[in-house]
């Protein structure tokens, strides 16, 4: 299979393969009017298998969307066909409306307007919990 390369954009490499739906949805890359490529189940030397999504536009990106997501990814800057900025991901310290809480008792159940807060507590084992309720979230 042919994939043209970007000439102006971005490309995001190494996402975890069958991640890349989830990227496409929480970042709305339908709403943008260029061209969104997305390869699934790529080859790859370093993960066996990975995601690929190509942006035929320079947009601002979430990165810690991108970083909860899966902190592997590599974000790719292309202008006019040549790399001009490399980025590589971390899980973010904070998460706002990216995850919600499963507590029915948490204040974010009750108050539809509250933001949805959840800072990390434990980067090891890749847990967050919520800001209002202390409840745990597991980055699967």
């Amino acid at each position: 299979m042919n994939i043209d390369g970007v000439k102006t954009g971005i490309v995001l490499d190494h996402i975890k393969a069958g991640k890349s739906m989830m990227i496409y949805q929480l970042l709305h890359l339908d709403k943008i009017d260029n061209t969104v490529a997305i390869i699934q189940n790529a080859t790859s030397a370093k993960y066996g298998r990975k995601d690929i999504i190509k942006i035929d536009q320079l947009i601002d990106l979430d990165f810690d969307v991108l970083g909860y997501i899966d902190s592997n990814i590599t974000v790719n800057i292309v202008k006019d066909g040549k790399l001009v900025d490399k980025k590589h991901l971390e899980l973010p310290e904070k998460l706002d409306d990216v995850i919600f809480c499963k507590n029915p008792r948490c204040i974010t159940s009750v108050e539809q307007e509250i933001v949805h807060s959840f800072r990390l507590t434990d980067r090891e084992n890749k847990i967050y919990r919520c800001a209002y309720c202390d409840a745990e979230h597991k980055v699967k």
